[in-house]
């Protein structure tokens, strides 16, 4: 049953409540100019629920145990039905309504031939291991190295309110900026913050400054990415290749978890992991540098 609900029931949950449903609307909504800024403030926004989220969890399981808390975050849960209906689009007839070129085989058969949603795609994967990974398995491996479940609360908690900053910084950078050296270096930073953390003194101070950074670019490459699938393939069709971009993603978060535990088990360490992590994220900062932000070119219908 546990499985069936925490992970069947709220996964497919997830899937419609996430940035791929949120962005498509956002995109076909918002200027081109404002429209990376205007993702960011999304992501911001999500940001801040596991912010104000994280330590409201922890004092309800304290109080009240976890069957409570579980019910009580259901009934929060329900506030997403009404606020979903801020989600409108002009009706179909609209002058405002979004023109569609390509049917939705025709779309996901062009990107899925352009080399660049590829690179996307890939860059993705690494997020969702790298994000998944940490937040599922930092606790386990902060209390190995001996310190309180506060310290690993608080270092999730701090990853939500930087992660506030950085996905509106990475928002309106990538209205200024080219989008893939920002992912880039997004990445390659990722790396680098933990590798030193892994050299670092394992301390309370570490732990939080390290969560500060990571918070930080936590979830800033998430308006990048769908401002270039936007700028490539229009908007259109954003929610759907979002999606697909997003699925690569959640295969990466499965296997961050996974792979996690599995070698944990096998080995008694998170050490491999996290030299994977760190071998990933230069990877995929690589893998982003050559990716073309330009409209694809598509050609034009001759009239009859």
């Amino acid at each position: 049953m546990f499985a069936l609900t925490a992970g069947v029931l709220i996964g497919a949950a997830q899937a419609g409540t996430t940035y791929a449903v949120i962005y498509g609307v956002i995109g076909r909504q918002i200027s081109v100019e404002r429209r990376s800024w205007a993702m960011g403030v999304a992501a911001a926004a999500g940001s801040f629920g596991q912010f104000l989220m994280v330590p409201v969890e922890g004092h309800l399981i304290a109080g009240f145990g976890w069957h409570t808390a579980l019910l009580v975050l259901a009934l929060m849960v329900l506030l997403i039905v009404p606020l979903a209906l801020g989600l409108r689009e002009p009706r179909v007839g609209s002058a405002a309504v979004v023109h569609r070129e390509q049917t939705i085989v025709q779309a996901v058969r062009e990107a899925f031939r352009y080399p660049s949603f590829m690179l996307l795609t890939a860059g993705y994967f690494v997020c969702g291991f790298q994000l998944a990974f940490i937040g599922v398995h930092m606790p386990s491996y902060l209390r190995d190295r001996g310190l309180s479940p506060e310290v690993a609360s608080y270092a999730l908690a701090l990853v939500g309110l930087f992660n506030i900053f950085g996905t509106y910084v990475a928002g309106s950078l990538g209205a200024r900026l080219a989008k893939r050296k920002l992912l880039a270096a997004i990445y390659f930073s990722r790396a680098a913050a933990i590798a030193i953390f892994l050299l670092a003194p394992i301390t309370p101070l570490t732990v939080y400054v390290f969560a500060g950074v990571m918070g930080f670019l936590w979830l800033s490459t998430v308006p990048l990415t769908s401002g270039i699938i936007a700028q490539i393939f229009g908007v259109a069709h954003l929610s759907m290749l979002g999606g697909f971009v997003f699925l690569s993603h959640q295969v990466g978060s499965f296997l961050g978890v996974w792979l996690g535990g599995y070698l944990y088990d096998s080995t008694g360490s998170y050490d491999i992991v996290w030299y994977l992590s760190i071998a990933l994220g230069v990877f995929a900062a690589l893998v982003n540098l050559p990716v073309r932000e330009a409209a694809i070119a598509r050609p034009v219908a001759q009239p009859a």
